[in-house]
């Protein structure tokens, strides 16, 4: 396994091949197998393009062939940071097939998130489109690479820019490559212990980790969520969230979908016009969504001008969906409401398709796999009963043993005998747990995890502020939303306006953004002179209450 990888237990390892999680077949062999057999099953909808398993996998080696030509070898990292698209599907398939490991960056991330993740993971390459509305990526990653040594080569999803050396995606798949560097291609032998790409977690500490995760367990993953969730051939799902993001990656996302016999559906965005006129066209059956997502289609009128009769399951990923919520959804929408809860370290727990009523609507589901050993732990580390309310942790088949060269992180991340500590606190009944928030602080927009220490940090920076202090404060479409409580240095001032610009000029992703300003003249204090962050967000819950009123 890669250098600064923790590789499971080997009596563990021998287990879960004897059950036959493992099967010993890297991502590139599992998804060309199916190319072989289907080559001409359509595989993506990606606007007016419409791309079979056959030419996708055709695509990914032509890119691999110029890649091993480039200098990209096996165990190297890349930071992977590209928008929807059938081209990401290529590119991602391309790096797996010569060994090189993608770092799966999302697209609302900027500089300072980027170069965290080429620092983190020494990475050779950067992958990113050229512009996404009124942003350059293409500057973004010339600064990011005159931040770091390693990052020699970015590759560029539409325009590279004469004079910059990048170089296109675009260009690469229309020439040719070699038949000498196909040849190294289909020579290259993957161990399927290896690490196959690493994901960014959502914790509480300033920047995410990376999350090493090997063909092995990856291959589970995506072939058991797909199983779990139902779907099939007759499976098209609607993918309007971003498709790096674990939940959409293979959870049972667009690998889950493809492996098991699919088609995915690209929509450009997330507005109830643009989702359900793809889903009355293109005859979708499922639909990964998260809570804002599913306020705003539900609150839409125009959704009554649509045939959505071949919408099976909605999904719901991220963040918990209220009871009431999906109790409208499943009535509006006439289709099942599947909520899937778990983490990129590697748990995933499914409510059922054909669970009662009370699951459906009230719990986060249950383990996907028999060997998932989940416990609830008090702040001691003993086992709680079932029904009351404790830390959630984990090991299984396709849950990390540890971060990537992250050994001190390590240590307080996981137990000694190898259970991962997810740092939610919920309530277990059985096999089935509802979740019912953060151990730590972490404010969880929408499905989007915004860290406390990480944005605090910034704004401390600002000649004004005195102390900060970085809350969740309640909202009906995404659940929660950041507010900024400040004390001023003396005779200073400032504006929510002249916040949120000094952040953005940090280069952070705008997700993370505090959406209110709230100044104090002093913070509320413990005895042991901690600010009482619980108080804060009473208070500010009172005053979005009384406005309202």
């Amino acid at each position: 396994m890669l250098s600064g990888c923790v590789p499971w237990p080997e009596e563990l390892a021998r287990e879960y091949r004897r059950k036959g999680y493992w099967k010993d077949q890297s991502i590139p062999q599992l998804f060309g197998a199916l190319a072989a057999a289907e080559p001409d099953r359509l595989a993506v909808v990606d606007g007016e393009r419409r791309v079979t398993l056959g030419e996708l996998w055709r695509q990914s080696g032509r890119l691999a062939a110029h890649f091993h030509r480039l200098g990209l070898r096996s165990r190297q990292r890349v930071v992977f940071q590209l928008p929807n698209s059938a081209d990401f599907l290529a590119a991602f398939f391309a790096l797996t097939r010569i060994g090189v490991i993608p770092v799966m960056a999302l697209p609302p991330h900027r500089e300072t998130e980027i170069t965290h993740y080429v620092l983190s993971a020494e990475a050779s390459a950067l992958f990113v489109p050229d512009r996404i509305k009124d942003f350059d990526f293409r500057a973004m990653a010339g600064a990011v690479r005159g931040k770091t040594a390693t990052l020699k080569t970015v590759f560029v999803l539409g325009g590279a820019r004469p004079g910059h050396d990048e170089i296109s995606l675009q260009d690469l798949l229309a020439r040719e490559p070699d038949p000498a560097d196909v040849a190294a291609v289909e020579a290259i032998v993957l161990d399927p212990s290896d690490v196959a790409l690493m994901l960014l977690s959502g914790g509480t500490t300033a920047l995410p980790k990376l999350i090493p995760r090997t063909h092995n367990d990856y291959a589970y993953n995506l072939t058991q969520a797909a199983r779990t969730a139902g779907l099939g051939p007759d499976t098209a799902m609607l993918m309007v969230l971003p498709m790096a993001h674990n939940y959409n990656l293979g959870c049972p996302g667009i690998f889950g979908a493809l492996a098991a016999g699919g088609r995915i559906v690209i929509a450009p965005r997330g507005d109830c016009e643009t989702v359900f006129t793809l889903v009355e066209k293109e005859r979708v059956t499922v639909i990964p969504a998260a809570v804002p997502l599913v306020v705003n289609w539900l609150n839409d009128p125009a959704l009554d001008r649509f045939d959505f009769s071949s919408l099976k399951v909605v999904q719901n990923g991220g963040a918990r969906l209220s009871p009431e919520l999906r109790d409208r959804l499943r009535k509006r929408l006439r289709c099942q409401l599947q909520e899937i809860y778990g983490t990129a370290e590697g748990l995933l727990n499914f409510t059922r398709l054909d669970d009662d009523d009370d699951r459906i609507l009230h719990s986060s589901g249950a383990p996907m796999c028999d060997d998932d050993e989940i416990k609830v732990l008090d702040d001691e580390g003993r086992e709680v009963a079932d029904g009351e309310p404790g830390e959630l942790v984990v090991r299984g088949p396709y849950t990390i043993r540890g971060y990537y060269n992250a050994p001190q992180i390590n240590a307080r991340a996981f137990t000694e005998d190898g259970f991962y500590r997810m740092g939610d606190i919920v309530r277990k009944r059985g096999r089935y747990v509802s979740a019912e928030g953060r151990k730590n602080d972490l404010i969880n927009r929408g499905g989007e995890k915004i860290s406390i220490d990480e944005v605090e940090n910034l704004m401390l920076k600002h000649p004004a502020v005195h102390a900060v202090a970085l809350v969740a404060m309640p909202d009906p479409v995404f659940g929660e939303r950041a507010c900024a409580f400040v004390t001023l240095k003396p005779g200073a001032g400032i504006t929510f306006k002249e916040l949120t610009s000094f952040l953005l000029d940090q280069q952070i992703a705008k997700f993370k953004l505090p959406e209110r300003l709230e100044i104090l003249p002093e913070f509320p204090v413990s005895g042991a002179g901690k600010i009482m962050r619980r108080t804060l967000r009473e208070m500010i819950e009172v005053k979005l209450n009384s406005e309202r009123a």
